[in-house]
This record gives structure tokens, sequence and C-alpha cells, in this order.
């Protein structure tokens, strides 16, 4: 039974069949081919049995694994290793197909390869998954010839494994190496000149040549008969909240991902830097109601805990009460602190309907109001218009991209900070902003 359900004919074995069949059909016009005909069934037959014994003469002539991390990064290239390891005393063409989870969409994977006896071989492929979530991979399955080709045996390995999604640490990763090299204008990040002298005190010192004459503490001069300086550091301990709507206006894709996993990859990766920075990073989501809150701390293991908190959020399906929010931060959020709301506003008339709480929200905090421009209508407003419906399609986009700026404009213009950005530069965006506050001083 087990020969049975491992034994895949190859396609080899059809062709040859296919000849003989050929042959035989031609013998009723040319005699000769019969005997010929029947010479080589019993040839293709016999090398089919012996390619059945060769190949299952080995209960373990193949090992193969996959080698799966422990969570995946959303919206990333992720390897997935394969090991093989060929223990026929010859060698074997190999074909790898894995079960892919569901969630891909993909049920052509294959991988050939040939591996001379007793090697090793080692490959990986890439996915690119574009929703948090669980992902199931099923049996990783390994068909082997030998030379002759005739049969191929099916070996089965790694039972069901579960892969976890998390929100893009590879991209968090990323800009915190960047930070740390002082390499972040290599994605956009701007470096901002300090104004004036907005941190905190740190201790005096005596003056030595290059420091700034403006920071002589007078009266410590005098006591000590020599120049003495104030030495400042950059302010620390600042809560900063990452605000995420989750109702409907984030379910809109962009290139495959959703705006709300936009705004999940943006938190996580900015956190990250204002934890860096000795700031505390905070977390809130909202939709009708108040769907998480993580309190701004800046403790080593926090970054872990709003990973946790962002890895199963999900967008509603209904519109979000602003004034619940509002009503929210005033109970729970006390202290001064940066606000990054991740929202969307594709009108003005749904603005305004929020403006209200965002004025609200902003006499206590410093607010970043953060929505997205529609990437595809750009591509639309660029492209020539051949008929009147192409001109008309071309002027109601050109409508909706100015209507996002007169947004923008009049959140300024109420004291409120705003971004209008690219999804795929949101992260970079939302960080420019953060180091423009720190320089100022404004937190």
């Amino acid at each position: 039974m087990n020969l049975i359900k491992g034994l895949y004919i190859h396609e080899r074995f059809f062709q040859a069949m296919a000849l003989i069949a050929t042959l035989f059909l031609l013998s009723f016009w040319i005699p000769e081919l019969y005997s010929v005909s029947w010479i080589l069934f019993l040839i293709v037959f016999t090398l089919f049995f012996v390619d059945i014994l060769i190949l299952f003469r080995y209960k373990k002539g193949l090992k193969a694994r996959r080698l799966l991390s422990e969570k995946f990064s959303n919206s990333d290239d992720n390897p997935v290793p394969i090991s093989l390891h060929n223990k026929y005393p010859f060698s074997v063409s190999i074909k790898v197909i894995d079960e892919l989870p569901n969630q891909f969409q993909k049920r052509d994977f294959e991988y050939f390869i040939t591996i001379k006896s007793g090697d090793k071989y080692n490959f990986e492929y890439l996915v690119k998954p574009v929703e948090r979530g669980e992902y199931h991979f099923g049996k990783l399955n390994v068909f082997v010839s030998s030379p002759l080709k005739i049969i191929a045996k099916r070996y089965k390995f790694d039972d069901e494994a579960m892969v976890s999604v998390y929100p893009s640490y590879i991209q968090m990763k990323k800009y915190e190496f960047l930070a740390m090299s002082n390499r972040l204008t290599e994605f956009g990040l701007k470096k901002i000149r300090r104004i004036g002298h907005t941190m905190e005190f740190e201790q005096i010192k005596d003056y030595v040549a290059g420091d700034d004459i403006r920071t002589i503490n007078w009266k410590a001069t005098a006591k000590r008969a020599q120049l003495m300086v104030n030495q400042y550091q950059d302010e620390k301990s600042q809560p900063i909240y990452s605000i995420i709507d989750t109702g409907r206006v984030m379910k809109m894709p962009f290139e495959e991902l959703k705006l709300l996993d936009y705004a999940i990859n943006s938190t996580l990766a900015f956190s990250n830097i204002a934890l860096r920075k000795n700031d505390k990073a905070g977390l809130l989501t909202f939709s009708k109601t108040v769907e998480k809150i993580v309190s701004a701390s800046n403790k080593k293991t926090h970054l872990n805990i709003i990973n946790e908190s962002l890895y199963n959020i999900d967008t509603q399906f209904t519109d979000s009460d602003f004034g619940m929010l509002y009503a929210m931060i005033k109970r729970k959020i006390r202290q001064r602190s940066l606000l990054i709301l991740y929202t969307n506003f594709e009108h003005m008339s749904a603005m305004k309907r929020q403006l209200p709480f965002l004025k609200a929200i902003a006499k206590q905090h410093l607010l970043v109001t953060v929505f997205f421009e529609n990437t595809e209508l750009d591509e639309m407003i660029a492209t020539n218009a051949e008929d009147l419906q192409d001109v008309y399609h071309k002027t109601i986009a050109e409508k909706f991209v100015f209507e996002k700026r007169l947004i923008v404009k009049e959140l300024q213009n109420k004291g409120i900070h705003a971004i209008l950005t690219k999804p795929k530069n949101l992260t970079v965006n939302v960080i420019n902003k953060y180091l423009e506050f720190k320089a100022k001083g404004f937190i």
C-alpha cells in the first residue's frame, strides 16, 4: 500500500508508451514493426520495474527539511529555507512542491534540482504576506527520480506548521540601523538643525575651546574664578502615542496592503525610534470604541508589548467615533503628549465633521493628523486623455487630489499639524516629523 501511495509515473514513461502504441498502429501496414514494438514494450516495462526496485529499495533514500522562522514580517519578502540530503548511491533528479498557506493563493510552486550521491543541497524561496495572522504550511513534498526517470517516489516531510505574521519588524530594524549609523538620509529622512537651547539642563562644566559662549554660567564663573558653561542634553521621556483609526476608512488597499497595515508597520518602526531616543511610546486604537490602549513607557520590553498589541488589529465596517476618542484621551492621557493620529479623510466634509474634536485634542496635546494620498488618482492624472470621458475622469481625479491639499491647509489653520503622504512613504514622513519636533523643542 505504501508503494502504491508513493509511486508516481514519470512523463517519460507515457511518452515511451505513446511511441510504442504508434509503432503497433503502423505495424498494420509495416509488419516488421510488430516484433520491434513488442521488444520495446518489454524493455520499457522491464525498466519500469527496475526503477521501482532501485528507488523503493531504500526507505530513507532522501532527507528534506523546511526551516521556518517563528514569525514572518508583514509586507516584506521572508525567506523559507529548504535543506535536502541525497542518501541514494546514485544521482537523483528532484522536484520539490511545498504546500503554501492559502493566503498566498499560489498552487504552482515547484523547484527542480539534481543532487549527486551523498551530497547536500540548500535553497530558499521568498514569500511576501500582505495580511497579519496565522499562516499554515502543509507538507513538504519531494519527488525523487533515478537516472532512468521512468517513475518518481514521493517523500513527505514536515507536518503542518504555523507561522505568525507580525507587523513589519524588518522595516523596523532597517530604520533602527539607519538611525544608529546616522544614515537616515538614504531613505529620505532629513537632518534637522536644532533651534535654540530647547534641551534639558544636565550639568555645569569647565569651559573648553569650542564651547558655545552663550551657555556661559556667569554666577558659577564668578564663584570659581574661571569660565564655566552649562551643558545640556536632549529632552527625554516625553510621552508619544500612536493612535490608529480602525474604522472603514482604513480598509482601502494600495499595492495589496490595507491602509491599516501601513499604519501598523509605521507605528512599530516609529515607536522603536522613539524608544531609542529615550522617549516613552504608547498605543491607542479605536473605531466605535477604544479597542486597545497601551500606556506610554520606555521599558526595554515595551516594544514587544506594542508589537503583540498590533498583531491582531483589524478594520471595522463602521465610522469611527472621534468624540469618544477625545473623551478617552482626556481621561487616560493627562500629561501633554505627542499624538500621531493615523486616519484617512477623502473629503473636506468628512474632516469638518471631526474638526471640533481634533481642535479640542490639539489644545491639550501636540496632535499630528496623518492621512493618505490616493496614488491611483495620481496615475490617472498622469495618463494622457484620449477622449471626452478620459478628460472627465482626469478632472474629477484632480478635484479629489486638490481637496486633500485643502484639508491639510484647513487643519494647519486650526493649529493642527498634518501629514499627507503616499502609503509607501508613511514611515519616513512620520519619523521626519518626529525629528523635526525634537529639534524645535516642541516635545
